[in-house]
């Protein structure tokens, strides 16, 4: 017969303690208010989290490591400024609701085209704007809408936002549609209105023009960008943990990336082009 032995309980919370303190000490930090040691989640690296998958343009292929793509490359700019060699960029993956949750945090800064609001503050740090939404006209193949290349050409063509909108308010000042701007109710309806050829074309943000070109209306095609229609467009800033001690390293590098016009080449790179020209 085996003899049983009896290990008190006060000994077996010890063990697990220990166990618990090497595993930690093992693995990878989960940044608080200030991170590591040195303030980030690793120390010496940089962790920067996107979304999964993440899209074109902001990433291009899913691979933000590659460094294409807006908002990958606006990523190893900072981390640059920061003073980080590309190698010592370490990429997470989170969902959108992640990100911008109460709590710590398994990254050092998180892009995804997250907009600035004062309701988001109260549970995250954000960056100075690396980026301020324009507005752009978006159709679908065989639209009259497909082929213009100017302002001029779109101002017979019946052109439609939602109400309510900066979209709306820059389709009245940019265009100035002969038949006057086509009101919606929302985004919906007027893409709607567009996939049965209600109307020529429609105006939304940018990040929204990406995505129903891409997802959502079949043969879907940016025209192009409205002239000076960032004033009141959404601000996108980096995330980082809530009072997060490089918030203001941060905050400093995108103001100047910002100032020696880094940031508008890769807008221009990456969100202008042939991909979203702007229209004159």
């Amino acid at each position: 017969m085996q003899r049983r032995i009896l290990i008190p309980a006060r000994a077996v919370l010890a063990a697990s303690a220990v166990l618990a303190l090497a595993a930690c000490s093992a693995g990878t930090e989960v940044a608080g208010a200030d991170g590591g040691s040195d303030g980030y989640v690793t120390e010496g690296k940089l962790t920067i989290a996107t979304g999964e998958p993440a899209y074109s343009p902001w990433v291009e292929n899913d691979d933000p490591a590659s460094g294409e793509g807006f908002e990958a490359a606006v990523a190893y700019a900072v981390a640059d400024e920061l003073g980080f060699a590309p190698e010592d960029v370490e990429w997470v993956r989170t969902t959108f609701e992640q990100a911008i949750a109460p709590g710590p945090k398994d990254f050092d800064l998180n892009l995804q085209q997250f907009s600035v609001t004062d309701e988001r503050k109260q549970a995250v740090d954000f960056s100075s704007p690396y980026y301020v939404t324009t507005q752009v006209v978006i159709t679908v193949e065989g639209s009259p809408a497909a082929s213009a290349t100017t302002l001029a050409d779109l101002k017979p063509l019946l052109v439609g936002a939602a109400t309510g909108t900066t979209s709306f308010e820059a389709a009245e000042a940019s265009i100035a549609p002969d038949a006057g701007v086509q009101v919606f109710s929302t985004n919906d309806d007027a893409k709607l209105a567009l996939q049965t050829g209600t109307i020529d074309a429609i105006v939304v943000d940018l990040p929204t023009g990406f995505y129903l070109t891409a997802a959502e209306l079949d043969g879907g095609t940016i025209v192009g960008q409205l002239p000076d229609s960032s004033d009141g467009g959404d601000e996108f800033g980096i995330v980082l943990p809530k009072d997060s001690a490089l918030t203001p390293d941060v905050t400093a590098a995108v103001d100047s990336l910002r100032e020696d016009g880094t940031l508008d080449t890769l807008a221009e790179q990456w969100l202008g082009g042939d991909t979203a020209p702007v229209l004159e």
